[in-house]
């Protein structure tokens, strides 16, 4: 497999003979206003342009939406996306979300779902503590296996908790694509992962490679990766932690 690190989230995989493209967030550097009531809430989003031309980015076989806020599903990929292009969505209800921007192909990961030979399952998370997790609502993520491929679990926009333990335990996945960035609101626990949170997703899988995104592109991502790839290097984690810059990409 290939996984190209876009930006924040947005990742274009190359799995079982399928080109995907996950969390598509692609708008130009600073189209939108800061989340509000989080740190660093004055700059504008995305905090970086795209790497590469959005015109290759969208050459896909599918997308995978693991859930709707806006980072990970903008209005530039509503604008941008083909309408007949397939899309994945977490749930029933953020398909029919999809569909009502003009959509014609949206189904869910749930079930499981197939994309050609590749075999879909859902996997549950927390995106924060207390009532911050309550209101950023449900978020999945995804697992994917192909016989000529290794498993690959992309926990999506959660913090470590039992759920990302429960899909580690049944799936056994080789490859694990974790959103860091310890995204932080205020007043609150950070709502992905920190390097703690990291060290026990790699405590529960130690032969799993771990690729770390959603660093360095949106207000609240406090996290960076100079601290998190020392972090890493202190731990003697190197080679199982792997922490991309935008556009690269890994081969596994």
């Amino acid at each position: 497999m290939n996984i190209q690190l876009i930006r924040n989230a947005t990742l274009i995989i190359r799995y079982g003979g399928q080109t995907i493209l996950v969390d598509p967030f692609l708008a130009e550097q600073g189209a939108y206003p800061g989340f509000p009531n989080t740190a660093n809430q004055e700059k504008m989003n995305p905090l970086v342009g795209l790497p590469v031309p959005v015109a290759d980015i969208i050459k896909a076989d599918a997308v995978m939406v693991t859930h709707l806020h806006p980072d990970h599903f903008d209005q530039a990929a509503v604008d941008l996306l083909p309408k007949d292009m397939p899309i994945f969505a977490q749930s029933a209800d953020d398909a029919e979300t999809i569909r009502k921007s003009g959509f014609l192909n949206v189904q869910t990961f749930e079930a499981p779902a197939k994309l050609g030979d590749i075999t879909l399952f859902k996997t549950g998370g927390q995106h924060g503590t207390g009532e911050i997790g309550k209101l950023m609502g449900p978020v999945s993520g995804i697992v994917m296996q192909h016989y000529d491929e290794q498993t690959l679990y992309i926990a999506g926009d959660t913090i470590w908790c039992s759920e990302v333990a429960e899909a580690i335990g049944t799936y056994q996945p080789q490859v694990i694509v974790v959103n860091g960035g310890a995204a932080q609101p205020l007043g609150a626990d950070p709502i992905t992962m920190t390097k703690e949170d990291i060290r026990q997703v790699h405590k529960a899988a130690k032969y799993a490679t771990i690729i770390v995104c959603h660093m360095e592109a949106v207000n609240h991502c406090l996290l960076t990766r100079e601290e998190l790839r020392s972090h890493v290097s202190d731990q003697g984690l190197a080679s199982k932690v792997l922490v991309p810059g935008d556009g690269e990409t890994i081969t596994l």
